[in-house]
């Protein structure tokens, strides 16, 4: 007898193969029929999927959804999209070493998870199972996290005897389940690290065959730069590389899309990208590593010093990057966390109409709120439907999801946590005809699912986990926009996790598990 049993739709089966009619049985955590049911065939339930598209679960390889299994299992957030399996961990950011970046908690305030109580990774892996989330969770190991436990502050090239302990963490993580390392390296502690430091924390993953994902050091002016580093890294410890939210974040190398992407492919690496235009990110990473908090008072009343800051902010220095132009600063867009709401203006708006320069805003902001993020409206759409049309990129969200609490509707956000996946699927396949049906499904599912080693994940087949997402292609859209970020997406009727049916309007079983890496 089946627990399931789908009848009637169209089947998109992950591997970009044309949508057939078939019918799907599901027993226990397994997809056990594809094709015609037998007459008779009995069913604990049945559906109809006439008129609908049956796929395998979308894989989102690049969250920011590290606390929701803890602060919001239900993963609503998740799992509207179609969603049954997120990988966190990235930007050089997890939940394990024990002590290390804060990462998202200034984005959830008293809502994260206690940091620092997992004595292993494999400990950190073992609360996520106890605390039942609804999706899926695989989860790679942070760069920056190890570093910080292992030089702390310091901001220093790490010396052999460093770079020693930061990989025998990595290879600790590892052997735990983790299925990569990423790194982020505009950020602190990871703009710090030289290419040995990377190549040698990133060197335990070729024995495993574990992937190393990166936010890359640039995704403006200095992107093709930034992507040969991250191919460099895997050229030097063998490891397979994936470049993350993959971009050009600057005017002037705008239109470079078939250039950046033979870089990336003609080197093996693999990438993903979200559908927007905009990206968001934390304010303070603006900012050179030495404008601190403590000299935010003094910044903001010295005209030549505020000055002087500016041109770092858009030129760069030795030894860290800037935005490598003039910043438009009517496209960069705070967003508070734990400050007033800003009402969806830009820096330069909020400085017109406090009389003083955008950038003095900024520092303000920062003093009361350093935890702001800030919306960065850089991208080219043009450039994005090019990205889009590669066969070999992934779909990803870079999500920070909040939970499904009323305390959050009103945060200002970005729609990717919410609409990534349905957007894909109505306005660029449907509405804009972009890419095919097939073919974006495949970017969600089976591309995902080798590149990053979750086995039997990412396909309608016999054999393999019964992750499903039933949608409307006629209907399936993203929902929200910039204005209303939060606004639920349309056209997923009905998503199975492991077997069991996870959410059908409403959240339903909590059903996912952690995904560890098997070699």
């Amino acid at each position: 007898m089946l627990d399931l049993l789908i009848r009637a739709a169209t089947v998109l089966d992950g591997t970009g193969a044309p949508g057939r009619a078939a019918d799907v049985g599901v027993a226990g955590d397994r997809i056990v029929l594809v094709g015609r049911a037998p007459e008779g065939v009995a069913a604990a339930r049945t559906v109809d999927g006439a008129g609908l598209c049956l796929a395998p679960g979308f894989i989102d390889v690049h969250t920011h959804a590290d606390h929701l299994p803890f602060v919001d299992p239900a993963m609503g957030a998740v799992l509207r999209q179609g969603v049954t399996t997120v990988v966190v961990g990235n930007c050089g950011d997890s939940l394990w070493p024990p002590v290390g970046s804060e990462g998202i908690g200034p984005y959830l305030g008293d809502q994260g998870p206690e940091y620092g109580r997992w004595p292993t990774f494999g400990a950190y892996l073992d609360a996520v199972d106890a605390a039942r989330p609804a999706a899926n969770v695989a989860s790679l190991v942070g760069h920056g996290t190890v570093r910080e436990q292992v030089l702390g502050a310091e901001r220093r090239s790490a010396d052999a005897s460093a770079l020693r302990a930061m990989s025998a963490l990595v290879d600790e993580a590892l052997a735990d389940g983790a299925v990569g390392v990423s790194s982020g390296l505009i950020y602190q502690p990871g703009l710090f690290a030289d290419v040995d430091e990377l190549a040698a924390v990133a060197r335990p993953l070729a024995r495993r065959g574990s992937i190393y994902a990166s936010h890359i050091r640039g995704e403006g002016v200095t992107v093709f730069s930034a992507v040969a580093e991250a191919i460099e890294v895997g050229r030097r410890s063998g490891a397979p590389v994936h470049v993350s939210h993959l971009k050009l974040a600057a005017r002037s190398v705008w239109h470079r899309t078939d250039e950046l992407l033979t870089l990336v492919h003609e080197n093996g690496a693999t990438c993903d990208q979200y559908p927007y235009t905009a990206g968001l990110t934390d304010l303070v990473s603006l900012l050179p590593p030495w404008a601190t908090p403590d000299t935010f008072a003094a910044l903001r009343t010295d005209a030549a010093r505020l000055a002087h800051l500016e041109e770092v902010v858009s030129y760069g220095e030795p030894g860290w990057v800037g935005a490598g132009e003039q910043v438009d600063w009517e496209r960069v867009v705070p967003v508070p966390v734990g400050g007033v709401d800003t009402g969806g203006l830009s820096l330069a708006a909020l400085g017109r109409e406090q009389g003083v320069a955008p950038l003095a805003v900024m520092l303000q902001m920062l003093t009361e709120d350093p935890g702001a993020l800030v919306l960065l409206y850089d991208m080219a759409e043009e450039d994005v439907r090019t990205i889009m049309r590669d066969p070999r990129v992934m779909v990803a969200s870079d999500s920070i999801p909040a939970p499904d609490d009323e305390r959050w509707a009103g945060v200002r956000d970005h729609p990717r946590s919410y609409g990534t996946f349905p957007r894909v699927l109505g306005h660029y396949v449907r509405d804009e005809g972009v890419l095919s049906l097939e073919s974006a499904v495949r970017k969600m599912t089976s591309l995902p699912a080798d590149r990053f080693g979750l086995v039997g994940r990412g396909r309608v087949a016999e054999g393999g986990f019964a992750d499903l997402t039933l949608f409307d292609a006629a209907t399936v859209g993203g929902g929200g926009d910039f204005d209303r970020p939060h606004a639920a997406p349309q056209g997923v009727a009905l998503v199975v996790v492991n077997g069991r049916v996870a959410w059908e309007g409403t959240s339903g079983e909590r059903c996912g598990r952690v995904l560890r890496h098997a070699p």
